[in-house]
């Protein structure tokens, strides 16, 4: 066995792993114990990463060959990479030609490596003469990268993790820390052990389990962040908890923002805020006079119309308050890619130039120009993610390159993405995957390289930039993105006549080091570190000058800041409401964001059917006062409408949600979730009703507010159909399954995995398929999705009743110690009996007794069937009822129960991601059934 260190793909805090393969395989994979952002601590997403870059995974779900598509809708044909390469250059050249630069655009990922992020930069910006190259890093990072330079002078975050356990408050804001970035999560845990002092604030619209470590929870209204935080300031003023001296020392703007801030009075804010007047006094006491606070955010400030202002705000309240620029005191911007910051380093943003240097600067630009060796960068703004998709969709952009993101699922308004990609005169897209929604539109199709198969560098949320080292070759024919990127811009010079090439790499060393020459005297200067330091010293936080051994801990301990002056910048940050408003029509907040074990568009963890078991399917929360104002029962399917589409989701019951609000988690995309409306169109998963407004600063959109109605569905006849398959079949016909959704009004496809191991040791692959409709729909289709199932063979159990529109099929196998087990199943009409046969074959429950009953109609199961419940661990499949069962067994205070448990169970003693849900667990448990307990 081979071990090779790298890090982890998911969330920016940048976690190490060490790598194990035997030959070409990934055989398994740890946290690094040395790695300073995780000390070895891995989340389930990367713990379970071996699973997701198996063989059998690889053979069914990975693009392995350039594909080119000659025809719109059929399906494309193998072709040699030079001629992939040549034609790509040859359409590039053509439209550049025909139309002018600025009719291409690039749309690249925060999953990029700084090598990948830099050629394509270069390609666009020095080569094409185009600054139409955008990320979807736009998505989750813009908002922040524009608060910190319109306040701090520069794209810098001040803080870093070692911080937590020097604060004495933590001020947690439109983040659920808990499951966005669990590692960090973990360190939170470790700080308020060790310092039972700490107090922490927590503000967001749901009460997450991020809220279960929180002293104080203030439930704010959607997108009212900037009121809150400038009531917070005006307290501060009120009470003198503001520091004159530093402010007249180190900052400027101040008295714009009083002026601003005199307005928004507790009575004001508690208003538009919708908390309590005594609750934000007690913030304000706790963030201005603890002794050190440190304040961290994510998407809740990102995704907003007012994200940069809602950015800004926050800072503001550090800079009054000196809470800046000492240990455990700061703001600090949680990233949301694994290399979303790698990417600001070198400019990969529509406005941004290498090294943080900014577009609008013409010294700016001549510097890249004169480093790169081209005349000149344009000086026009390029279009960022939502404008570049418009200008596609309106002709203006005719040919796209998309590279590591999957925009037909991530971006919001749908429809314009959409029609974006079929108006495009050619799409490239490059990527590892080829299950994405994205790869359907394509005219050629590029493999890349994937997590375990590169090498280069990232940086995380505390500018520390870690090696990517390669553990097992590339498969097939993929490539890495920076090689493919070099490649075709090497052509397209030939084709644009350019005699002496831009992109003369061999290796991602040579990228790197150009790129490190590029901050040479910047904010992030890096010109003292090296790959050779990077393998010798570890990682290393930026910025690390010539000269010297180690890079800086913490930013503007000096009071200088990287502005003109040296100072920092109060912004004058003047509270708007959101974009679209609920009205009569939509009087509900849609709310979107992750899963505690998925990534994104899950094209990666929707691969592992262990991640499905926290939460399995697709569903909209809701408030249980507005399901039962609207007869809305439980698991009952709802219209979620806005003005740019319509879905249909089960509704369930929440307490994290407050009343007019919803909440539907940003990974379904029509990979997993779809269906066709009334006019015959296919929906295209969550994002078909977002809003494309977006803050006119960062333009960033505002992904965490769509104004909805939400309408009880009538679909009187529905299908479920699961079935356990083989490995090297489950992902297939997932896929096969995936266009027979769009048959159906509402249809989910997700994967699921068993509790016991096959027959080779690997962790058993099922598919569940779900649909709902007004009529029973033609036999051939059900046929069809049986036979996909497994369920169109000799031994099936079948009933059908065409005239009620009632179908059931099922199949048993002769399992290896004699028993009969339930091994697929279909319910079409009467799905009443949906809890006690799926429990059978999820569990692997003796089925023998069973035999024809389970084609009987009706809802009772003929003897009681025992569920598991609901995966609470996923790293050691611990669901709620044995957790429950033990807790029964359990005495003492809360941490002893929940200690005893962990000894019984190992749940929550792996990653720790389920701990706030364990500990919510421990408190329901009635004290009085555990003394009672012998």
């Amino acid at each position: 066995m081979t071990e090779t260190r790298s890090t982890c793909p998911y969330c920016g805090v940048g976690c190490g792993v060490i790598i194990e393969s035997q030959g070409a395989e990934i055989t398994g994979v740890r946290g690094d114990p040395g790695h300073p952002a995780n000390f070895g601590r891995l989340c389930t997403k990367g713990s379970t990463l071996h699973l997701t870059a198996s063989a059998t995974v690889t053979r069914q779900t990975r693009l392995l060959q350039p594909l080119q598509r000659l025809v719109r809708g059929e399906a494309p044909a193998a072709v040699p990479w030079d001629t992939a390469l040549d034609n790509a250059a040859g359409k590039f050249a053509q439209v550049v030609r025909d139309h002018g630069p600025d009719a291409v655009g690039f749309y690249v990922s925060g999953q990029l490596l700084t090598e990948d992020y830099y050629v394509f930069n270069k390609l666009a910006k020095g080569l094409v003469g185009t600054n139409n190259i955008d990320t979807n890093s736009r998505l989750c990072m813009s908002s922040a990268v524009a608060g910190y330079k319109q306040t701090l002078g520069a794209d810098a975050p001040p803080a870093c993790y070692d911080d937590l356990k020097h604060a004495d408050c933590l001020f947690i804001v439109g983040s659920n820390t808990a499951w966005a970035h669990p590692i960090l999560f973990r360190r939170i845990e470790d700080a308020k052990a060790a310092n039972p002092a700490l107090k922490i604030v927590v503000a967001d619209p749901r009460r997450t389990d991020t809220v279960e470590i929180a002293d104080l929870f203030l439930p704010i209204q959607p997108g009212t962040d900037v009121m809150l935080f400038n009531g917070m300031l005006h307290l501060m003023l009120w009470e003198g908890w503001t520091d004159a001296a530093y402010i007249a020392a180190h900052t400027n703007g101040f008295d714009a923002l009083k002026a601003t801030v005199r307005e928004c009075t507790p009575d004001k804010v508690a208003q538009v805020c919708g908390i309590s007047k005594d609750d934000l006094l007690a913030a304000a006491r706790l963030f201005a006079t603890s002794a050190a606070t440190l304040s961290l955010y994510c998407q809740g400030l990102n995704q907003s119309s007012s994200g940069t202002a809602k950015n800004a705000a926050l800072i503001n309240l550090h800079l009054a308050t000196a809470q800046i620029g000492r240990p455990g005191a700061g703001p600090f911007s949680l990233t949301g890619q694994p290399n979303a910051m790698g990417g600001r380093e070198v400019g990969g943003l529509a406005n941004l130039l290498s090294a943080h240097r900014d577009l609008a600067n013409p010294g700016h630009r001549a510097e890249v120009a004169a480093l790169w060796g081209v005349p000149s960068v344009p000086e026009k703004p390029g279009k960022t993610a939502v404008e570049m998709f418009q200008a596609a969709a309106d002709g203006e952009i005719r040919a796209l390159w998309i590279a590591c993101t999957n925009p037909a699922q991530s971006m919001p308004d749908q429809a314009t993405v959409r029609r974006a990609l079929e108006r495009a005169e050619f799409v490239v897209v490059q990527e590892a995957f080829a299950t994405t929604a994205t790869c359907a539109f394509a005219d050629l199709l590029l493999p890349a390289t994937t997590w375990g198969e590169k090498e280069g560098t990232v940086t995380n949320s505390e500018r520390r930039i870690s090696r990517v080292r390669p553990a097992v070759p590339a498969p097939g024919e993929a490539r890495n993105d920076w090689s493919i990127a070099a490649a075709f811009a090497r052509r397209l010079e030939q084709q644009l006549g350019r005699a002496c090439t831009l992109f003369p790499y061999d290796t991602p060393e040579q990228v790197w080091n150009e790129h490190r020459e590029s901050t040479r005297g910047r904010d992030l200067d890096i010109t003292g570190l090296s790959y050779a330091m990077l393998e010798s010293a570890g990682p290393q936080q930026w910025p690390l000058k010539e000269g010297e051994s180690t890079g800086r801990v913490r930013l503007y301990e000096d009071g200088v800041f990287p502005t003109p002056d040296g100072r920092a910048r109060f912004a004058d940050t003047v509270y708007k409401p959101v974009a679209e408003a609920r009205e009569a029509r939509y009087p509900f907040s849609l709310n979107t964001g992750r899963l505690r074990d998925q990534w994104h568009g899950m094209s990666r963890t929707g691969t592992a059917g262990r991640l499905f078991g926290h939460v399995p399917e697709p569903m909209v929360q809701m408030h249980a006062q507005d399901m039962a104002r609207r007869q809305i029962q439980e698991g009952d399917l709802v219209h979620l409408t806005s003005k740019r589409g319509s879905i249909l989701l089960p509704a369930r019951a929440s307490a994290e949600v407050g009343l007019n609000q919803a909440f539907v988690a940003m990974h379904w995309g029509e990979e997993y979730l779809s269906g066709c409306s009334s006019t015959g169109a296919r929906l295209a998963g969550i994002n078909a009703l977002t809003t494309p407004a977006y803050c006119p600063t960062s333009k960033q959109p505002e992904l965490k507010h769509t104004p909805v109605k939400i309408l009880k569905a009538e679909l009187p006849w529905s299908l479920l159909g699961m079935a356990w398959l083989p490995p090297d079949a489950a992902l297939a016909a997932q896929r096969a399954l995936q266009p027979l959704m769009a048959m159906f009004p509402f249809a989910t496809c997700v994967p699921f995995a068993g509790n016991t191991q096959g027959a080779q040791g690997e962790e058993r692959s099922g598919i569940l398929f779900r649909a709902a409709a007004h009529d029973a729909p033609d036999d051939a289709l059900v046929e069809k999705i049986e036979g996909l199932l497994g369920l169109q063979v000799a031994d099936t159990l079948r009933y059908a009743d065409r005239r009620r529109g009632q179908r059931r099929s099922a199949r048993l196998v002769r399992r290896a110690d004699g028993s009969a087990g339930l091994e697929a199943f279909l319910l079409g009409g009467d799905t009443s009996a949906e809890a006690w046969i799926s429990t059978l074959l999820r569990e692997e429950l003796p089925a023998q007794s069973y035999g024809r009953l389970l084609l009987s109609p009706g809802a009772r199961a003929p003897v009681a069937v025992q569920s598991r419940g609901k995966t609470v661990c996923a790293c050691f499949n611990v669901a709620d009822a044995a957790i429950q069962a033990e807790l029964g067994r359990c005495s003492g205070t809360p941490d002893e129960r929940l200690a005893k448990l962990q000894g019984a169970l190992k749940c929550g003693t792996n990653c720790g991601s389920c701990i706030p849900e364990l500990k919510r667990m421990v408190r329901a448990t009635p004290a009085e059934a555990q003394a009672l307990t012998p």
